[in-house]
Parts: structure tokens; C-alpha cells; sequence
């Protein structure tokens, strides 16, 4: 398994659910973070927390305003740390439209921005950086909804996310960057709401396996559900070995 000891990680929705599971999974392993939210008061008693351990930076942004992204971007440059991981956790869905041939406009214009577009910045300023670095793992955040109409907005944007990230992710091998994809699966967020079936916790150790494999292979999706009450070395053992398409 790869150590991200002393690496630097960059987490969106880093203030709650999965997002905020997932900083502490990191810090466990050694790994600095970038925790993303919508205001740094949302993440500052889990930075308070975690930085006895390792160190930990704050940075906010609205992502459905691009430019607040753009700002969030420039404000880590300004730091002056690499980023050596990024997992693209933040994510909205809009509504369930039960009377979906009436799905506003809104619902994909939203969707994409903070599921596709935002996610898609982030990727295409730090990996070049990564590149030259010769390291780097990149996990975006899929769904598995499908034939859902009800949720069109959200299924589309993440579908969208799948393919720019499988196509950038062809693009990369030999460089020591990977990018790939993650599904948590329906969790008790307040994305997943109270009456989805997994608890957020079950979401780990799936939704970071992407970030300590060895072999940077792109294109893959780690379904949390591959690797429920596995150790985070039993997981990534079982990624490295998983038959599926990858760059």
C-alpha cells in the first residue's frame, strides 16, 4: 500500500459526512489536508483536531459559483504546498422530481457546476502540477443512480463526471498520476438523506482506496461496496487486483 505520509491532500465537502470521514482516514495515514468547505468555519474543530497529528490547512469556496472557485484555487497556490491528492467529495442533489417531464433547467445548470464543472477545475490546475512531479492520485465522487428520471440533474452531472474523468484518466499513463472514480453508495448524508439504507461510516475504507494504490492505473471505479468491513490494507490489496478497464 502506498504512503501518503508527509503528502499533501485536497478534500472537498471536507466539513461533514464523508467528506469529513474521509480527512480523518487520511490523517490516520499520515497525510496533510486541504479541507474545502462552503466557510472555514465548517471545518475549523475538525482542523483543531486533527492538526496534533499532521498539518491542516482551511479554504472555502461555493461551488456553484465558479468564481469562488477560481478563488479557492489561487488561494492554495498562494499557500505554496503541492498537492499531491485531490478527492472530490462535495456534491449536491438538487430535488427528487417526482413530476419529472416538469425538471427545471435549474437542476442540470446547478448539478453540473458543483458535481462536474467545479470538480473538473480543480483536476485541470493541480494535475499538470502533478504531472511535473512525477506523483499523484486524483478520486472523484460517482453515483450509482440509474433509470431515475426523478433525479435527472444529479444522475447526469455525475455521469458526466464519469466520462471526463475516464477520458482524462486515458491520457495519463506513464506520468505517476492516476485519476479514478468512487461511489460511496446511498449513505445517510444530507445529500443521501435519513432513509438511505448505509450508515457514512460504511463508505470507508472504499472512497479513499483510489488515493493509496501503488500502480497509478486510471479509469477504474472503486465501489465502496467492493470493500465493506475490509481494513484499509485489505482494500487496496483487493483495488490492486481488481480486473477492470484501466489506463
Amino acid at each position: 500500500m502506498l504512503s501518503l505520509r508527509e503528502k499533501w491532500a485536497l478534500i472537498t465537502g471536507a466539513s461533514r459526512g464523508i467528506g469529513k470521514l474521509a480527512a480523518e482516514a487520511l490523517a490516520e495515514q499520515g497525510c496533510n489536508l486541504i479541507l474545502l468547505s462552503r466557510d472555514t468555519a465548517h471545518t475549523a474543530a475538525l482542523a483543531e483536531k486533527l492538526s496534533g497529528s499532521v498539518s491542516v490547512r482551511q479554504v472555502a469556496a461555493e461551488l456553484s459559483d465558479l468564481s469562488s472557485v477560481e478563488q479557492a484555487i489561487a488561494e492554495i497556490d498562494a499557500m505554496g504546498i503541492p498537492v499531491d491528492v485531490i478527492l472530490n467529495n462535495a456534491g449536491v442533489q438538487i430535488a427528487y422530481r417526482t413530476e419529472y417531464f416538469g425538471t427545471p433547467v435549474s437542476d442540470y445548470e446547478i448539478s453540473f457546476r458543483i458535481n462536474t464543472i467545479a470538480p473538473m477545475m480543480i483536476c485541470y490546475h493541480f494535475i499538470p502540477k502533478m504531472i511535473e512531479r512525477g506523483f499523484g492520485r486524483v478520486v472523484n465522487t460517482t453515483s450509482g443512480i440509474r433509470l431515475e428520471p426523478e433525479q435527472a440533474g444529479y444522475s447526469a452531472s455525475k455521469a458526466a463526471l464519469d466520462k471526463v474523468t475516464i477520458d482524462l484518466g486515458s491520457k495519463l499513463a506513464g506520468t505517476g498520476v492516476a485519476i479514478n472514480l468512487t461511489d460511496p453508495g446511498w449513505c445517510r448524508t444530507d445529500l443521501g438523506g435519513p432513509h438511505a439504507p448505509n450508515a457514512p461510516e460504511s463508505a470507508l475504507p472504499g472512497v479513499i482506496v483510489g488515493a493509496f494504490i501503488e500502480q497509478p492505473k486510471s479509469g477504474r471505479t472503486f465501489a465502496a461496496g467492493l470493500f465493506y468491513d475490509m481494513t484499509l490494507e485489505e482494500a487496496v490489496a483487493k483495488a490492486e487486483d481488481m480486473d477492470c478497464p484501466a489506463y
